[in-house]
């Protein structure tokens, strides 16, 4: 297709011309004001001069017409994929690449988008936004959007230059029922309660009869779910106080309901950490002595412990003459804390200890009982705990791991992790290897010889004596440390060694942190990457069996990455919560959100699209209607009716070649000037 156009390329740059045509103007006034007959034909001699001057030229270009394109963005999310949408979809599209083919010189592009990263939603305006980028703006004829309607991110609608219409799935008779969590913190403090709030709604066409309450499962780590007989469309408070440290994992669940439209939205998972507020440590130090300051600047070190500290300065059987009143010293408040308050206590520790008649029995068989109960009882022993009047010669003698054999060593050692104490988490690592000829760490010097009798030897010290034993009591916990000298470590002697971290991992997992559990099936998620870790004191491990959200079991072996750790990586297939168990070890995990986006609203309607539709003059149409027929309107006319959408053709092109040559040859030109000024003289009388 050739076109001509007429165009200028001047003899002289423009504002020569325009010199000329001014002064052309200037000498044609002259002439009419002197009354000259032939002023016109001088005015049209110096006009075709200034018109050669601006040298008129004709392009002729040889364009190649362009097709239109129109834009079809098929939501394929989740939300797209209930009930007999996805038939729906397929329906569309062909009717739409139909009704395409039947147009002259219009091309469709699909483009399709599935869920978001993140739980974003559905992101169909940046969906078109990108295939706009990736086409020419002048061949846009229209876009077509083949969605429900429930779309998230309607503000980042792109300027488009044709026609916008959206074509929606669904039914009249859609209805849905969901669950949704609008509060539930991602921590929370143990034995404290928590406030999560929840809300049941129903939408679309509701059908008629239904009740005005539903039943609300609540299951806590995967455990045996609870009943619950909650109303609909109000918000419901839900306290929860939660039993243990780490993460606790709580699903809510409503059973389905005949022709709602999905269950995908009837379950959500809340996943809550659980955190002490106050560790209560109690430290009772029997006489002063250099260890004592190691312990007390170990706990106040850490701003989340109260700590209770005493210290015997004045036995009983110090006879010194000094009167009572002039003692600054308060009455040790024996009553309160070992009986009436002893359970308010996370840690008690009994430093270098000994029977001297202030602790009576009663109190002593409280404190078995309160370990016994799930407390936590630390003994770091002194040479007292060999002797006659040691502590282990009390009711406590129920709960401690080792007996005294009576012997106590003065002698230098080097305290070392046993084979086992590799594999204990209180331990693990501890045991670097030696650089040269000099120990990885600093030795001690004394160490009280016990019999183990049960529990787990993590250290020892002179000939593979034990030196730190761990047992579980009941619900509770008991550690022994037979040495009264890691405060060496701290003071550098011999070069130090780790007694900050020792002491506190070994109070941690006293206290019950998850973390520190020798025997313990854990997971965390990143994605839908699950890395499953079991610890355990024994060698090896059988597969972990992990159930997914749809029952279906699947058994994946474990290795072993260092002494008692083994691991996994699992890729889970869908979101959901899944079951791991191995042994008498379980873990619970919920994968993606705990209300997929996608789900929140199910209900296809096209009020979120219709502002940005209708200011382009497009339409929004239900495809259980029928999919419409597409046709051509002009520019800025209304591009939907009934039955029908529209898109606006571009007449867009491409040029081949341009010719451009001038409209007269110069010679015309001067010739044509020359004629008229002459034509002027005569007409003038001038011969």
């Amino acid at each position: 297709m050739e076109t001509g156009t007429i165009i200028f390329d001047p003899l002289l740059p423009w504002p020569s011309v325009l010199a000329g045509a001014i002064l052309a103007v200037l000498f044609v006034g002259v002439a009419v004001w002197r009354g000259l007959s032939g002023w016109w034909l001088r005015g049209l001699a110096f006009a075709v001069l200034v018109l050669a001057l601006a040298n008129p030229s004709l392009q002729v270009e040889d364009r190649e017409a362009l097709s239109d394109v129109v834009l079809l963005v098929v939501d394929e999310s989740s939300s797209q994929g209930i009930s007999d949408r996805p038939a729906q979809v397929a329906e569309a599209i062909a009717g739409i690449e139909a009704e395409i083919a039947r147009l002259d010189n219009v091309e469709l592009r699909v483009v399709t988008l599935g869920d978001s990263e993140g739980n974003q939603g559905t992101l169909l305006m940046e969906a078109l936004a990108n295939a706009m980028a990736e086409e020419p703006r002048s061949r846009l004829a229209g876009a077509i959007l083949l969605s429900d309607g429930q779309l998230h991110d309607v503000e980042r609608a792109p300027d488009l230059p044709a026609p916008l219409h959206a074509l929606l799935t669904g039914r009249e008779t859609d209805w849905d029922r969901r669950l949704m969590v609008q509060n539930a913190p991602a921590f929370a403090i143990l034995d404290e309660p928590v406030t999560l709030t929840l809300r049941i709604e129903d939408q679309g066409v509701v059908p008629v009869g239904l009740p005005e309450r539903a039943e609300l499962e609540i299951s806590v780590d995967g455990g045996e779910p609870q009943l619950f007989n909650v109303p609909i469309g109000e918000d419901l408070e839900l306290p929860v106080t939660l039993e243990h440290g780490g993460m606790n994992v709580i699903q809510f669940n409503l059973p389905e309901q005949p022709g709602e439209l999905t269950a995908r939205n009837n379950a959500a998972v809340v996943q809550i950490n659980g955190v002490r507020d106050r560790l209560r440590v109690l430290l009772v130090s029997g006489e002063p002595h250099a260890g004592e300051r190691t312990w007390r600047n170990l706990l106040k070190s850490d701003a989340s412990v109260d700590l209770v500290h005493f210290t015997i300065l004045r036995p009983p059987e110090k006879q010194d003459g000094v009167p009572v009143n002039e003692l600054s010293l308060i009455a040790f408040p024996t009553r309160e804390l070992f009986l009436d308050k002893v359970d308010e206590f996370d840690l008690i520790i009994f430093d270098r200890y000994k029977r001297r008649g202030i602790l009576p029995s009663i109190y002593l068989d409280n404190i078995r009982r309160y370990v016994e109960d799930g407390g936590a009882l630390l003994i770091a022993a002194g040479p007292d705990f060999a002797g006659a009047d040691s502590i282990y010669r009390s009711p406590l003698a129920e709960i401690i791991p080792a007996s005294p054999s009576g012997r106590v060593l003065e002698e230098a050692y080097l305290p070392t992790v046993t084979e086992i104490g590799q594999r204990h988490p209180v331990t693990e690592g501890f045991q670097p290897e030696v650089a040269g000829d000099g120990p990885p760490w600093g030795r001690w010097l004394r160490i009280v010889d016990v019999i183990p009798e049960r529990g787990a030897s993590v250290m020892s010290g002179v000939d593979e004596r034990p030196l730190l034993v761990l047992d579980r009591v009941g619900e509770g916990r008991v550690a022994l440390l037979a040495s009264d000298h890691a405060w060496l470590w701290s003071r550098g002697y011999d070069g130090g060694g780790p007694q900050l971290e020792l002491l506190r991992r070994l109070a941690h997992w006293m206290m019950k942190e998850p973390d520190l559990e020798e025997e313990a099936l854990s997971v965390a998620a990143e994605g839908q990457t699950m890395v499953v870790t079991r610890r355990t004191l024994g060698e090896d491990v059988a597969p972990v069996e992990i159930t997914g959200p749809d029952g279906a079991v699947v058994l994946v072996p474990l290795e072993e990455v260092s002494p008692g750790r083994f691991e996994a990586t699992f890729e889970g297939p869908e979101i959901g919560l899944y079951r791991l168990v191995e042994g008498d070890q379980e873990a619970v995990i919920a994968l993606g959100p705990s209300a997929p986006r996608e789900f929140e609203e199910t209900i296809a309607s096209g009020a979120v699209l219709e502002p940005v539709v209708a200011a382009t003059r497009g339409g929004v149409r239900f495809l259980r209607d029928g999919v419409p027929d597409i046709r051509e309107v002009r520019e800025g006319r209304v591009a939907a009716g009934r039955g029908w959408i529209g898109i606006t053709p571009r007449e867009a092109y491409v040029t081949a070649d341009v010719r451009v040559s001038p409209l007269l040859p110069a010679w015309a030109l001067l010739l044509l000037a020359s004629l008229l000024a002459v034509a002027g003289w005569l007409r003038e009388g001038r011969r």
